[in-house]
């Protein structure tokens, strides 16, 4: 047995935008990861477009700093709940973890589900309280809230009893108390102090289980993971095993690079040992979670468990008149291949066939899980339609069971009456409720089906002044019918472009979604009715000229802005009858079924079926 000294792995938790990414920052800045004179990107380890636009980490990063001659691995995880799956299987790479807590805020719920999972792995644990320079902040409280966490958890006393490091990561300094040192290095003795360093023999036959998948045009696949035992090089002749295939799949495979991360870079070498964090290429079909063994001498790892998915929706070819005019990808082997290999390289998304040969049915932890593949997707050039997300529903002999969350609310004192009003009709419960310096803290228990389409109401309803958090909870008893939407919608007639003059007409029955010079097809939806039952509207009619013209009644027509909605908001709207049609440069709203007589048809024969 061997102890590497001069290696440490580490992850960074924390509840979302407690600061990880831009604490990695000042770790990069004060090690020498940078040129003096470099120019530098803020949240370096947020390299994703939508990571940046949305200030959230989405996927996991590795990296590494040297501090005293040793080089400290780091994985910056997400924060968000719907990304969990990137925490879970990354936790098992590492020693120990910097548990990071906003001075102001304290521990939150992302916070306890982070901490669960290292708890669950016995792992040394680091608390950092984070952002002690904000006006509001309480790192004392923050601390002490942290560690009664640590004791409802059940955490050990060595855990309860981690030591706590003060810091400002935006400023890029740190402490053992609340005076502040003038860099980062406490933080840094810290882990070298108590985080235990890889112990292992790598004289015994290769053992390194895969955690994450990337992805190179170049190279293919490349597997990213820790070696636990033994060693393994360039040219080796390895075999893959899982649980599942404990004999291996009996094809030797050579492989044929090495790499390891060094800061934001990563280096070829020709061999690694016990206890780093490698990323190798040259193995097709690899998996998250297979073990790499030698040809020969298969020993799998126990596999890496995952939270199963709590949501749903379909993913299906467009067909709709316009279909092909925007994407670059539109067919449903393209679309297949893509989805299947987002499915390789997140454990927490399921992809399956979907009912007929041009739909799929992709499974994911949440409408936000959910969203930013659409959004990645239509980024890269696909073009398709996506189904409202609906829960995953789970039959015992108690009956339906749902997936149920907790609902953690902080917004101003004035707006709460009308936020539990609305809650109440999505089958929330209230929990607990305290009230502070003119906001108030409210904890639901909901079910996820509640959730859907509640961020911007909430955004609506309190200025954009409230705040919410979400963590899985239970899966309990179903809760009955939730009301979705009371109102119809406007849906166009014709195909063509949409004119000012018959959109003043329509602007009257109900609320627009578009504008004039806009391209529509029958079965499209262009606006929402003032009325509960669907409204057909044509859109593309333009005014009849005369031989006689009276300047009175050429008034020009005037039309109100038309709401434009998000891509989450898109999704919360529709109905079950209704797809979003995603393109490169459009989303547009549309009925599943575009003949209206067809609609009609369908229509009597489900108000047929209920009556019996």
């Amino acid at each position: 047995m061997i102890e590497r000294k001069d290696i440490r792995n580490i992850a960074i938790i924390a509840h979302v935008d407690h600061g990880k990414t831009t604490l990695v920052d000042a770790m990069f800045a004060q090690t020498g990861i940078y040129r003096a004179n470099q120019s530098v990107t803020e949240r370096a380890m947020d390299s994703n477009d939508l990571e940046r636009e949305r200030g959230i980490t989405i996927l996991s990063k590795n990296t590494s700093i040297h501090w005293k001659d040793v080089r400290v691995n780091i994985v910056d995880t997400p924060g968000h709940a719907d990304f969990g799956g990137e925490v879970e299987r990354i936790l098992s790479m590492v020693d120990g973890v910097l548990v990071l807590v906003d001075a102001a805020e304290g521990p939150m719920p992302q916070t306890r589900f982070v901490l669960t999972k290292a708890l669950a792995l016995d792992l040394p644990l680091i608390i950092v309280v984070n952002k002690t320079d904000k006006p509001d902040a309480r790192p004392i409280h923050a601390m002490e809230e942290t560690q009664l966490l640590l004791m409802e958890l059940g955490a050990s006393d060595d855990q309860i009893h981690a030591p706590v490091i003060f810091a400002s990561g935006r400023d890029g300094k740190a402490g053992t108390t609340e005076a502040l040192g003038s860099d980062l290095s406490p933080l840094y003795d810290t882990i070298l102090s108590h985080i235990p360093c890889p112990v292992g023999d790598e004289t015994e036959p290769l053992q390194l289980q895969v955690s994450t998948i990337d992805y190179n045009d170049y190279v293919g696949r490349i597997a990213i993971g820790r070696v636990r035992r033994g060693a393994i090089a360039v040219n080796d002749t390895i075999d893959l095993c899982s649980p599942d295939l404990p004999k291996g799949r009996q094809i030797p495979t050579k492989v044929t690079s090495i790499m390891t991360f060094d800061g934001l870079k990563r280096n070829s070498v020709e061999s690694a040992t016990i206890g780093e964090i490698v990323a190798i290429s040259g193995i097709d079909g690899i998996e998250i979670g297979d073990t790499i063994c030698p040809f020969g001498k298969t020993e799998p790892l126990p596999v890496i468990k995952v939270s199963e998915p709590t949501v749903a929706m379909n993913f299906l070819v467009n067909n709709s008149p316009y279909a092909g005019k925007d994407g670059k990808f539109v067919t449903s082997r393209q679309l297949w291949a893509r989805l299947e290999k987002e499915g390789q390289s997140d454990v927490a998304l399921k992809v399956e066939q979907g009912e007929r040969a041009d739909s799929f049915r992709i499974s994911g932890r949440g409408e936000l899980h959910l969203s930013i593949l659409v959004e990645t997707m239509r980024r890269e050039g696909f073009e398709f339609m996506v189904s409202r997300p609906e829960v995953i529903l789970h039959k015992t002999e108690r009956g339906i069971q749902e997936p149920i969350e907790m609902l953690y609310l902080d917004m101003p004192d004035e707006y709460i009456g009308s936020i539990m009003e609305v809650l109440s009709k999505r089958k929330g419960e209230l929990m607990d409720m305290s009230a502070k310096e003119g906001r108030t803290h409210l904890e639901y228990s909901i079910p996820s089906r509640g959730l859907f389409g509640f961020r911007s109401i909430l955004m609506t309803e309190t200025r954009g002044e409230g705040i919410m958090n979400t963590s899985f909870d239970r899966y309990d008893d179903y809760c009955g019918d939730i009301s979705h939407r009371h109102q119809g919608v406007l849906i166009s007639t014709d195909l063509g472009v949409s004119v000012a003059y018959s959109l003043n007409t329509a602007q009257k029955r109900g609320q627009l979604f578009m504008g004039a010079g806009e391209r529509v097809y029958p079965g499209m939806i262009i606006g929402l009715s003032a009325r509960p039952e669907d409204v057909a509207i044509n859109v593309c009619k333009t005014k009849k000229l005369t031989n006689t013209r009276a300047s009175a009644k050429d008034d020009n027509v005037m039309l109100a802005p038309p709401v434009r909605m998000s891509l989450e908001e898109a999704l919360m709207f529709i109905n079950e009858d209704e797809y979003l049609e995603v393109t490169p440069l459009e989303l547009r709203l549309r009925k599943i079924i575009l003949s209206a007589e067809e609609r009609q048809k369908a229509q009597a024969k489900k108000k047929k079926q209920d009556e019996l």
